[in-house]
């Protein structure tokens, strides 16, 4: 029977309706979420100090990046504001050449009662911490040559006090840096003014065994470790130049004179103890396992930790075979002889470039109902090693995996790599061609054609000249921004990047270069001395979209008591590469340079990743609990502290060479609100 003509045409119309209405609905929610919300009152906790401390670059020695201070905390977070913004005016005192050949990767540290921080071309500034007023500069006067991709960058400055002379005599508190052009500068801390009394005028040259091809080859970037009376400082060492680059030397000099008082060589220069280290006469050729992140310092224990970067060059390891002893690893330093103490390899034979990246960090860990004092060691790989810092013995098992075997010609591989069963890796590294991420199937397919072309058998695949899958790519997993610790809960917090990178090898060709060629997606190193020149690019949709899948860029809590991962969220989001705003934010993720700082007030901080944001976090949780747009790069890490009755987070902004983020040259400090009066 058919129905009515009446009621067919209300049935017609009724289905429009239901789309229209859904749609509606759907449009009224996005409203919702898009809306501004209320901020809950402002409640400001009383019985916080004046003032606080950040001494070091890492917060303290050990590098736990934690603030024994609360004022911010998770219900307050949402009303912070710009407290005050200093600009350093490099984006005017430099050229449009050096601005793009430079990296902000700086913190600042609070000495002398000054925030002193320094720029990438080396003008360190001393301001008021409450203000951000400018109180001094010191300009050290770098060289103004360098050149791409010799990038100018200064991580952060160390201080120094001399107990020895009497409170207010000049030098007294010093401020010890290093330089790009391999100079370690001493200032003094009150008025930026060189201390006459440290080397030539208050500065040294700092020569290596092998001196660099080209002005950038070999540069310091990182502050100084001060041990007593000692300034350690390693070296940046540009990969894949050549296989006979400069060795990664490791030198101690006097913090009063500047005289050199030992070195360590992390490739050793004596015979080794077994064969399977440096085998041959490797040792005598091969170059860096440099130094090129961040030292801690175990103060009472008078111990450097020393994280070592891969013997050169980093993609093709035929000429320089064994494990490599020293290379990739943590060494544990004497602070007055630079003997070794103890050192825990975590690679071997490195040929992926999988540095030991990350500043290790200091904490007292409970195991067996008793407080070790440990060392923790982020890696590019996305392992997380907890030693005891006394003697290197590992605090979880570690286990020797067999890897994938198979190489170039004239290559040497070790049939196992060191993997920690606890705490699990930051994210699974699985990757088959159906793991192939993409926003439509066009792309997706695009990725999974990708994937399959290349070689991957998992974590370890030997570079080739086919074209091999490097996952997490050597930008990490962790990098230089490390970790961060709650000391009293045990809980430490890491961010990483989760994207991969293809890697292959091309049989030298005659007009091969001598430095390294950049391109918009890729670059190809001559890797000298040896059969290959290596290409290096991300494993990337036609989109520019990572094909891994996301996050690609996280954040992790994991309890050091037992190892196991508290959470993990996406850090990061990809809105502002859209060409419209979304309703929802897409959190995917996005590779990430720079570390996380936590307080005593829950509030974990961040920035790090490529949509320029400083974000807060919820340390039990994992919630985002605010962010602010930053002006430039945020490719660094924050710090924060008391003055004056108000906790300050300050944040660095400005360009970075490789993530090519905008240029700026601004320090932006942030508060909560002053009570009306």
């Amino acid at each position: 029977m058919r129905a009515p003509a009446q009621s067919r045409r209300w049935f017609r119309r009724k289905r429009f309706l239901i789309p229209a209405v859904f749609v509606l609905i759907l449009a009224l929610l996005a409203l919702y979420l898009w809306m501004p919300r209320p901020l809950p009152p402002l409640v400001i906790p009383s019985g916080e100090p004046q003032s606080s401390s950040w001494d070091d670059w890492g917060g303290s020695r050990g590098g736990d990046r934690y603030a024994p201070i609360g004022q911010i905390r998770p219900g307050n977070v949402m009303h912070l504001q710009v407290a005050w913004t200093y600009s350093s005016g490099e984006m005017k005192r430099r050229s449009a050449a050096m601005l793009t050949n430079s990296t902000v990767e700086t913190t600042p540290i609070l000495a002398a009662g000054s925030l002193i921080t320094c720029t990438p071309f080396g003008r360190i500034v001393a301001l008021d911490p409450t203000t951000g007023r400018e109180k001094w500069v010191h300009d050290s006067k770098v060289d103004p040559n360098f050149v791409i991709p010799n990038q100018y960058i200064c991580r952060g400055v160390s201080q120094w006090i001399d107990n020895a002379v009497p409170a207010g005599a000049p030098c007294r508190h010093r401020i010890i840096a290093a330089t790009v052009d391999l100079r370690m500068i001493a200032i003094d801390a009150t008025n930026g003014k060189s201390c006459a009394g440290f080397g030539k005028d208050g500065a040294i040259k700092v020569v290596e065994a092998v001196p660099p091809r080209h002005l950038g080859e070999l540069k310091l970037a990182s502050p100084p470790a001060i041990v007593g009376d000692v300034a350690v400082v390693g070296s940046m060492v540009l990969d894949n130049v050549r296989a006979a680059a400069p060795r990664g030397t490791i030198n101690g000099y006097d913090v009063r004179t500047g005289a050199l008082l030992w070195s360590f060589e992390p490739i050793p220069q004596d015979k080794g103890p077994t064969d399977k280290d440096w085998i041959g006469d490797a040792r005598h050729h091969a170059g860096a396992a440099n130094m090129w992140s961040v030292m801690s310092v175990d103060s009472a224990r008078n111990l450097v930790f020393v994280p070592t970067s891969s013997a050169s060059p980093d993609y093709y390891g035929g000429l320089r075979p064994g494990d490599n002893r020293y290379a990739n690893s943590i060494v544990a330093l004497d602070g007055k002889t630079g003997k070794v103490v103890w050192h825990q390899q975590l690679v071997h034979h490195d040929i992926w470039d999988y540095d030991t990246p990350s500043q290790p960090v200091l904490v007292d860990v409970t195991r067996n109902g008793a407080s070790v004092p440990a060392v923790i060691q982020p890696t590019k790989q996305g392992f997380i090693f907890v030693f005891d810092r006394r003697n290197g013995t590992p605090l979880f098992p570690i286990d020797e995996v067999p890897v994938p075997q198979g190489a170039v010609e004239g290559e040497w591989l070790s049939r196992t790599q060191p993997v920690p069963r606890l705490p699990k890796p930051l994210f699974s590294t699985r990757l088959r061609p159906e793991d192939a991420y993409g926003f439509t199937f066009w792309d997706r397919g695009k990725c999974r054609d990708l994937i399959a072309k290349h070689r991957y058998e998992g974590l370890f695949t030997p570079p080739s000249t086919q074209g091999t899958i490097t996952y997490p790519a050597a930008s990490g997993g962790a990098n230089w921004g490390s970790a961060s610790v709650d000391p009293g809960n045990q809980i430490m917090f890491v961010n990483s990047s989760r994207v991969a990178s293809l890697i292959t090898l091309i049989p030298r060709r005659k007009s091969a270069g001598s430095s390294v060629e950049l391109s918009a997606t890729a670059d190809v190193s001559p890797m000298d001395g040896t059969p290959y020149e290596v290409k290096r690019e991300f494993l990337l949709s036609p989109w520019g979209a990572p094909c891994t899948p996301p996050p690609w860029g996280g954040l992790t809590a994991i309890d050091l008591k037992s190892g196991k991962t508290l959470w993990d969220v996406p850090l990061g989001t990809i809105d502002d590469k859209l060409p419209f705003k979304p309703a929802l934010n897409w959190k995917l993720g996005t590779p990430n340079i720079g570390g996380t700082i936590v307080t005593r007030g829950g509030v974990l901080f961040v920035a790090a990743t490529m949509d320029r944001y400083l974000r807060a976090f919820d340390m039990k949780t994992g919630a985002e609990l605010w962010k602010a747009k930053l002006p430039a790069g945020s490719q660094s890490t924050p710090m924060t502290y008391m003055a004056g009755g108000r906790q300050f987070v300050v944040m660095a902004t400005g360009q970075h060479m490789w993530f090519q983020t905008p240029a700026g040259d601004s320090l932006i400090a942030y508060a909560l609100p002053t009570a009306k009066r």
